[in-house]
């Protein structure tokens, strides 16, 4: 098996494009400013929803997994992505900015 491109989350600047991967719920709790929501199980039909970037876009979910997955099966696309390590769960943990969050609650990752 291929080993998975990644990036440490300090390594993804504040306001990149991110493709975020999680559930609608998950989404909805916290994400990235920058970032543009995708379902990992909508990918497929969705793939030409993915943002047109000029560096290799991260791809992030809670912790890694499902991102992960997706940036497998992208690189088999021919995408230049990248998986982003300990998703928005180190994101959160590395201070970095997040928006959204749900009955008036701030943003979290759930």
């Amino acid at each position: 098996m291929n080993e998975t491109p990644s990036i440490a989350v300090t390594d993804v600047p504040d306001d990149a494009v991110v493709l975020d991967v999680r559930e609608p719920d998950e989404w909805a709790a916290g994400h990235a400013p920058a970032a543009v929501h995708v379902p990992l199980g909508d990918l497929p039909a969705r793939i030409d929803e993915l943002p047109e970037t000029a560096t290799t876009l991260p791809v992030i979910c809670r912790s890694g997994g499902r991102s992960g997955q997706a940036v497998q099966w992208l690189v088999q696309q021919g995408y230049d992505v990248v998986n982003v390590d300990g998703g928005m769960r180190a994101w959160s943990s590395a201070d970095k900015p997040m928006v959204g969050g749900t009955d008036g609650q701030d943003a979290t990752v759930i």
